[in-house]
This record gives structure tokens, sequence and C-alpha cells, in this order.
């Protein structure tokens, strides 16, 4: 199964020079590194990146990155699942740039 992190330009460009990050300041503030599902990803989108520029969606596997993920109640109850590592590099199954439009939508599919 696939998850999903969405960085910022300047938090991706700490992980492609460092080789992983400990994410965005609210997931270093929470001391792991939030990701959404499939499902999921389009409400993270519209509350906290609706009309961001510079944004890069990554998608991992998270069957590959073992049991420093773990997978917690947050939003409406739903289970999300939570890096409790840095995100690095080679966890990363593929990445595209992320245009959103006002609303938080992203007009692309996850392929």
């Amino acid at each position: 199964m696939l998850i999903y992190k969405v960085l910022r330009a300047a938090e991706w460009a700490t992980l492609r020079e460092r080789g992983e990050t400990a994410g965005a300041p609210v997931d270093v503030q929470d001391g792991f590194v939030h990701f959404s599902t499939a499902a999921q990803l389009p409400e993270t989108l519209r509350r906290h990146f609706a009309g961001q520029d510079g944004l890069q969606l990554l998608a991992c596997d998270a069957a590959l990155l073992g049991p420093v993920l773990k997978w917690e109640p947050s939003r409406g109850g739903d289970m999300f699942p939570h890096l409790y590592r840095p995100l690095r590099m080679g966890d990363i199954t593929w990445h595209r740039p992320l245009p959103l439009g006002p609303n938080g939508h992203d007009p692309g599919s996850l392929e």
C-alpha cells in the first residue's frame, strides 16, 4: 500500500541535500512524520496546503517502512500512518510536483 507525504519546496530541498528529513515543522513538533493514505490525501491537501506553490508529492510503500510506521487515530478517529524516524530518500517509491488549485484539490492522479 502506498502512503503519501507532501513537502514544501524548502523541505523537499532539505531531503534531497541531506538524504533525510524530520519533515515539516508540525512533524518535528509532534515527533513523527505525518503521512496520508490515498483516501485521506484530498482532505489533508485542502486543510494544510490549499493555495501553496512549489509542493512535492512523495509516495512510499508502507510495508517497506517496517515497525517504525505506526497507524494511529487522528482526524475524526481515522487511522493515519506516522513514521517514527526521519524520512529518507531511499523510502520514496516515486515523487512528482503537486500543483494545487485554490481549494487544495490536486488535479493530477495518484499513479
